[in-house]
């Protein structure tokens, strides 16, 4: 209470300002999810979506990351690279296995500074 009678109104306002985009999303409640199939693998989060065939993977590339998380990238046959969202993913042994069941080849990368 005392923060608000001494504070002046210009840098409450500055310091509310960045937490906007989160509570925009807390309002919308987008949902994420991954669907992996015998033949396509689909994803959906907030306003994207996307997807590709099996047939058209070449390689699944799993980079860990310094903070200890995981980036997925998708190489296709063509050459081009999708990048699957984080808010997306299960624990990531799961993905790889449930990939190499379906003969997707995986490669994983620790620790990657570029």
């Amino acid at each position: 209470m005392g923060l608000y009678f001494h504070a002046a109104p210009l840098l409450l306002g500055a310091l509310f300002l960045p937490l906007l985009p989160a509570l925009w999303e807390l309002w919308l409640d987008p949902l994420s999810c991954l669907h992996l199939t015998e033949e396509r693998i689909n994803w959906k989060t907030g306003s994207q979506e996307a997807g590709a065939r099996l047939c058209e993977i070449s390689k699944v590339r799993f980079d860990t990351r310094w903070d200890f998380s995981v980036r997925v990238t998708l190489i296709l046959t063509s050459g081009d690279k999708l990048r699957l969202p984080p808010q997306v993913l299960p624990p990531h042994h799961m993905l790889e296995n449930a990939l190499q069941l379906r003969g997707v080849q995986t490669e994983r990368h620790h620790f990657t500074v570029f």
